[in-house]
């Protein structure tokens, strides 16, 4: 493991729950944090993409991670997304989270402008670290070009590990191309590499991954988990099958809205439907089929723990 890496494991970028006028339900969300943390999972990545970071504003996520720490849940748990377009931004939250004494930040690169040359992701990241200047920060870089269109290359990580090996310690990579993974882990077998999907989990771990930073573990936190538990065991390739099935249906779906329908009937609030625009929640039909699919499947987010 790399030194001084504060996370392995399973880990989920939590969904945001939001009331009708589209403000943050911060009770829902802190139900649903520590469900996730009872049913298995090893840490929460909140503001990730699946949590609608990019629609909640630095307060907001600021005023979140203060909920999480006054409710009890331990900072060290919190891989809090901190990356933003805004220089300021991202120095600001990123500030906070680290001061307040989280494990680790997920730091995006500025994904506003397109074309940009890792000269200038370099500088973007440098600016930040040094800006924050805390040496007890943790940055885990965010790879999710299919969303960003910013790539994070190998020679850009190679850089930035050379000029700051005791602050860049993990990498997610979301590209969705198992190869891409593949070369980060050869290239820097102790940077803690985390797929951005179950998909790619057992994998990963045979291949020296650190686990799994991934959307659906929302829903299914005990069967992805379990992949983490017993991947050097008899059971693994079956348990990755059937987490994969469960992965696919729902990605049938627009993943964002599709997860809030399967939490909305988790947890028996239709509040938890709703999404901040521009993204919009499922049709009424597209949700009975979602759920009819999951049914079919023996699957249910009550499955293994209950809501």
């Amino acid at each position: 493991m790399t030194k001084e890496s504060n996370f392995s494991g399973v880990l989920a970028p939590v969904l945001t729950p939001f009331d009708a006028s589209f403000e943050v339900n911060i009770s829902a969300f802190l139900k649903h944090c520590r469900w996730l943390l009872g049913s298995g999972l090893d840490g929460l990545a909140v503001f990730g993409t699946t949590s609608e970071a990019n629609s909640l504003s630095v307060d907001e996520k600021a005023d979140l991670i203060d909920a999480l720490l006054d409710e009890g849940i331990p900072a060290s748990k919190l891989m809090p997304g901190t990356g933003m377009c805004a220089l300021k931004d991202t120095v600001q939250l990123t500030s906070h989270a680290t001061a307040r004494g989280c494990g680790g930040v997920l730091m995006l690169p500025p994904f506003y402008y397109k074309a940009v040359n890792d000269d200038g992701l370099y500088a973007a990241y440098s600016e930040v670290i040094n800006r924050v200047g805390d040496a007890g920060l943790r940055v885990y870089l965010y790879h999710i070009p299919p969303v960003s269109q910013i790539p994070l290359s190998l020679p850009l990580i190679e850089r930035l590990l050379k000029a700051y090996p005791e602050t860049i310690v993990g990498i997610k990579d979301s590209s969705g191309d198992w190869d891409n993974t593949a070369a980060i882990l050869r290239q820097f077998p102790d940077l803690q590499t985390f797929p951005g999907s179950e998909e790619f989990l057992l994998a990963a771990l045979r291949a020296g991954g650190a686990g799994c930073i991934t959307a659906t573990a929302n829903i299914n936190p005990v069967g992805i988990c379990d992949i983490n538990r017993h991947w050097r065991s008899p059971p693994a390739d079956a348990l990755q099958a059937r987490a994969s099935t469960i992965r696919t249906t729902i990605q049938n779906y627009i993943l964002i809205p599709a997860l809030k329908t399967v939490a909305a009937d988790c947890y028996g609030d239709p509040d938890w439907l709703n999404v901040r625009p521009p993204l919009v929640s499922l049709a009424p039909a597209e949700r009975r089929s979602l759920m009819d699919q999951l049914t079919a499947l023996g699957f249910s987010m009550t499955e293994h723990a209950v809501c």
